[in-house]
């Protein structure tokens, strides 16, 4: 898009819900901005015209000249810079900002189109939730070995059967605990992989291995792979991470002690995905662990023991660009993985 004055935006930009601002490329400075930008940073835009980049930059860029304006000159040159910015209010308050630079033609003078979106309660979530990973994988998980260490210790010296009930009871709830911690590293497995991991396979042959290596845990189960279509999908191992866990769900919660899990291959006759289904004989899955998948509210405990392997399934298939869905059928669970189909590998 052409801009008739370097000085200017369209007036078409004031209908946009994202800031944009108008940069001459040679200093950084705001030649025009928006009115949502003139929200964002809570100043007008006569007055954005007269500032520098660096006095709406958070004072923690000590180089702010070094590292902004070489992205507004590559942009210039046909280069688009996407990049995360912390920046400062006209109250002090921080915020961050993704910001999109992108060259604009302005009346037969080169000028950068800048894009910006706050991304402040994304970016604190995400740290949030990154320090609670670490704590949980480090921290809890050692102390978890500890646990089980002293509770071994105290049942190899006490004589007494109430003694030996309470350090069973303490190995089992750690060993509990510390399959959640792992679960809490699949998740950040799958939701932090780096694209293009993964790769055209046949959903028969994924599913084929997967259940080999459950066969073996699960002895006693009986497991039955039904290919009806023939279904390619992208897959890596956050597929194979939440068919694990379907699975095992399907196995350990049965009452069976031979507990069958019939698992489908198909085309979904709906859209076109390739549906992967797995069908047990389980009680119902808690309705309220269902609902807590899609809701940020913590409504739910998870005493069913399903509650984070389905976090796990959920968010292992959502970044393959699949969903899940659950149904209950007379005898059991049925728990249904779409993903998007690919063509088969020569």
């Amino acid at each position: 898009m052409t801009v008739q004055s370097r000085d200017t935006l369209p007036s078409e930009y004031e209908r946009l819900h994202v800031g944009v601002t108008l940069h001459d490329p040679a200093t950084g400075s705001i030649l025009d901005a928006n009115e949502r930008f003139e929200s964002l940073l809570g100043y007008d835009v006569d007055t954005l015209r007269e500032l520098p980049v660096e006095s709406y930059s958070a004072n923690t860029y000590a180089d702010v000249c070094e590292r902004f304006l070489p992205r507004f000159r590559a942009a210039e040159a046909g280069e688009p810079q996407e990049f995360d910015w912390r920046v400062k209010r006209n109250d002090g308050t921080l915020i961050w900002v993704q910001v999109h630079l992108s060259a604009i033609g302005t009346g037969g003078q080169s000028a950068v189109l800048a894009e910006f979106r706050d991304i402040t309660e994304y970016t604190t979530t995400n740290r949030r939730v990154g320090l609670l990973s670490r704590i949980m994988r480090h921290n809890l998980r050692n102390d978890l070995t500890v646990i089980m260490g002293r509770a071994q210790q105290i049942d190899a010296v006490a004589d007494s059967a109430p003694v030996h009930q309470h350090t069973e009871k303490i190995r089992k709830t750690a060993i509990r605990v510390d399959r959640m911690t792992e679960s809490v590293r699949e998740i950040e497995r799958a939701t932090t992989r780096t694209p293009g991991q993964a790769s055209p396979r046949s959903a028969a042959a994924v599913v084929t291995e997967a259940v080999r290596d459950l066969r073996r845990a699960y002895s006693a189960a009986d497991i039955a792979v039904e290919e009806r279509t023939e279904m390619w999908f992208r897959v890596d191992s956050a597929f194979t991470q939440a068919f694990v866990h379907a699975v095992e769900n399907a196995i350990v919660h049965a009452d069976d002690d031979a507990p069958p899990v019939t698992v489908t291959i198909d085309e979904s006759p709906n859209t076109g995905r390739v549906e992967v289904r797995i069908v047990d004989t389980c009680p119902a899955i808690p309705p309220v662990e269902i609902d807590a998948l899609d809701s940020p509210r913590e409504n739910t405990s998870t005493r069913h023991g399903t509650g984070v392997g389905l976090f796990v399934m959920k968010w292992s298939i959502e970044s393959l660009g699949g969903e899940i869905a659950f149904e209950r059928s007379d005898d059991g669970n049925e728990v249904v993985f779409l993903l998007p189909p690919e063509e088969p590998s020569e």
